[in-house]
């Protein structure tokens, strides 16, 4: 009996210095969309870690805040840090995102990424939005 393992094909990436300069899927991702992800508790889960993202409810303190990360990073330096920060920091506490194969995993997310290319995209449009005191909540 064969038996046929479905994985989600990930998108190749193509690290260059501290960032990944190209749009996973080729595509520039989507701000609204994006600030519905990383605002969201269950689905890209930002809050858990990171103040400063502009959502409404409480957020955790783990991670840097990031109510200026669009005037620090690059969109491509967020798309490494989103797709596989260990590459910069093997200890980071931060997941990755975009990467299959991990041991420690729930069921339900073996053999695909927690979030989509596009998903990537879309949150990476969004954190470029954030610059601080000249962003509107």
């Amino acid at each position: 009996m064969l038996v046929a393992l479905t994985q989600t094909a990930l998108a190749p990436v193509a690290i260059v210095g501290d960032a990944i300069p190209l749009p996973l899927d080729g595509r520039t991702g989507d701000a609204a969309r994006g600030r519905s992800i990383a605002t969201d508790t269950r689905k890209g889960l930002c809050p858990l870690c990171h103040t400063g993202l502009g959502g409404a409810g409480p957020a955790g303190d783990l991670g840097p805040d990031l109510s200026e990360v669009g005037a620090r990073l690059s969109e491509g330096q967020l798309r490494l840090r989103l797709v596989d920060g260990r590459v910069l920091n093997p200890a980071t506490l931060m997941p990755s995102y975009y990467r299959t194969g991990g041991i420690r995993v729930a069921g339900a997310w073996r053999d695909r990424p927690v979030l989509e290319a596009g998903e990537i995209e879309d949150v990476i449009a969004y954190l470029v939005t954030l610059k601080g005191a000249s962003r509107t909540p």
